[in-house]
Parts: structure tokens; sequence; C-alpha cells
């Protein structure tokens, strides 16, 4: 057995050199290095005896002490009860008990986890009851965040779904042949997957709208400041409305590039964003795209016009005109306001 007086510094020694010296370890430092560890943790410990009575107790703050809770970051009776009835079934049976509280307080519900141990002599005679208790509200919220967003996506992701599965029976009805349904349908899925790092970028918040506009533009144009002419309002959209006049736009750059003014080297379209309000209601957003138009298969139905005066206007609530004349085309969408921001 060593003799070594522990209060005493230990010296280390190689080939006769001394290398380091250590203060030994005493309790008293041991002591204050945990309840340093207690203080940065938050963790909070209460030892009581057999009968309840409080021996000592390191780190009580709100709600454990009442001198430093105020009126709302107090235990109720029935909470207080709770824990008192838990720290006696451990004194009577030895067994561990653990378990989460909910506490209201001045910020909010602050969340608790508890453990309760039972403290045992050299007999395994349980001396009293030792109560630890950590704070977890920024660990819940993270958890309820977490959820929230996962049932954000869940519903976004059916949505998307959704829309692909229209765009594809749309596509499939006014197509004659797979290279044109294929062709067709690759666009529109690529128009939606840009609308969609719009979306995602805002962290589901939306996209803005003359951001939107000049990314469905500018995938047919290599110079977009001479082919898009942008004027008014620029709302932020919501995730919705960002996919649909996304798809309202890429149709119509897809018709201007085959038959409008796109289609010339010096062509431009024009689009036009005014906010009309109406008897005092919140107002609309009025979304005008106009063009110089070649000589455009008048006659046949396309996807593409069904998309633009049926499939986007349902899809916002809001209503729209498609008017091709001899030299001009004009698409009026009316977008209520539910579907974008203003602020």
């Amino acid at each position: 057995m060593s003799s070594e007086d522990p209060t005493k510094d230990r010296v280390e020694k190689q080939d006769g050199e001394v290398i380091a010296i250590h203060p030994a370890e005493s309790g008293m430092q041991l002591g204050r290095a945990l309840l340093h560890a207690l203080h940065n943790a938050g963790i909070s410990v209460l030892y009581q005896d057999r009968q309840m009575k409080t021996v000592w107790a390191r780190n009580m703050s709100a709600p454990w002490a009442s001198e430093t809770a105020d009126g709302k970051d107090l235990l109720s009776p029935a909470q207080a009860e709770r824990i008192r009835a838990a720290k006696l079934k451990v004194i009577e049976s030895g067994k561990a008990d653990q378990f989460e509280l909910g506490i209201p307080g001045s910020q909010g519900v602050r969340w608790f986890q508890l453990w309760i141990d039972a403290d045992r002599g050299d007999g395994n005679e349980v001396l009293g009851v030792v109560t630890t208790m950590v704070e977890t509200t920024e660990q819940k919220r993270r958890e309820q965040t977490l959820k929230t967003l996962l049932r954000e996506v869940s519903h976004r992701s059916k949505n998307l779904l959704a829309i692909i599965q229209s765009i594809a029976t749309q596509t499939g009805r006014y197509s004659e042949t797979l290279g044109e349904f294929l062709a067709r349908f690759r666009g529109r899925l690529q128009s939606l997957a840009s609308s969609q790092d719009l979306v995602t970028s805002s962290n589901w918040r939306g996209a803005a709208l003359q951001e939107l506009i000049s990314g469905q533009v500018g995938r047919y144009s290599s110079d977009l400041a001479q082919s898009l002419r942008f004027a008014g309002e620029n709302p932020y959209l919501n995730p919705n409305a960002a996919l649909h006049i996304g798809l309202a736009m890429h149709e119509l750059a897809v018709n201007s590039v085959s038959y409008g003014a796109l289609s010339r080297p010096d062509g431009h379209v024009e689009v036009r964003a005014r906010l009309e309000a109406e008897d005092g209601t919140s107002p609309n957003l009025l979304l005008t795209w106009t063009e110089a138009v070649g000589d455009a298969p008048r006659n046949e139905k396309r996807f593409g016009s069904v998309a633009l005066e049926r499939v986007v206007p349902m899809s916002l609530n809001g209503s729209a005109t498609l008017e091709i004349g001899k030299n001009r085309m004009e698409y009026r969408l009316t977008v209520p306001h539910g579907n974008f921001e203003t602020d």
C-alpha cells in the first residue's frame, strides 16, 4: 500500500529529470470543479434524507428555489405533490425514477427532465434521495420546430406531386407523339424545379415575383435585360402562387420563343404588376404580359392555353384572360391577396 501523502504535489520524472509537477487532487478542488460543471450545464441537484429534509442543494434556480422565482415560475401544488410522491416511492422501494415536467414560465412553458435516485449506505440501506433537474426547453422547441418543418415538407411534397400529376395528364392529352410529350413535359418539370428552388431557398416562405419571372424568361433568353421589361410592384408570393405563376410564365415564354417576340433577336416582352383594391378590401395583384406576336396557330387548343386560362387561375382562386390579336398578345392574371405579401 502506498504511503504517499495525497495533499502533496505529485512529481513525475523521466531518466532522472523532472518533466511535470501536478498539484495533488483534493476533495475541495474536486467539489469546486463539480460546482462549475453543474452551473455551466444548467443542472440542479438536491439531496434529502429519508424524512424529506434538505441536507444540501447545489445550483438551485427558478423554479426549484422559490426565492429566485417570480409568480410565473413556480411549481403548481399538483406538480409539487407529484415530485414529493415520486421521492417517497424511491425512498421506500430503492428504485430510481425519472419523468418530464412542463412548468408555465414568464417566457412560456419551461420543460425539465427529473431523475430521482436512492442514496444507499454501506449496508445497502436507503439513506436519502438525490434529485437531479435539467432544463430541456430549448431541446423541446427544436423538436417542435423540426416536427412542424417535417409536416410542412410533407404537405408541400404532396402538393408538388399533385401539380406534376396534373401537368403529366394535361401534357399527354395535348401531345400527339411520345417525343412531343417528353419534350414538353421535361420543359414544364424544369420550370417547376426552377420555381421550387426559389421556394426552398426562402425556407418555404415563397418567392419574389420579379425574381420568379426573370428566372423563367431567362431560361429562354441569352440577354434578359433586352428580352424582359418588368415594371410595377414586386410582391412576395407564397409557395403555391410561386409554383403556379412560374408555370404560367414558362408557358408564355415557350410560346413567345416559338411564335412571339422572343423568336426575334431584337424582340422583348413586357410584364407589369400592379395592386388593385376593390371597395376597401385588400388589394389584388394584376399581372399583365404583353408582346408582339407573329403567325401563331390560334384555333389549336394546347395545354399552354389551358394552363394559362384554367389551371393557374383556378389554383390561385383568381381569374385570367388570354387575348391573341393580329400583331399582339396579352395575358392578364388576377391574383387574390391571400397568395402574396406586400410588406
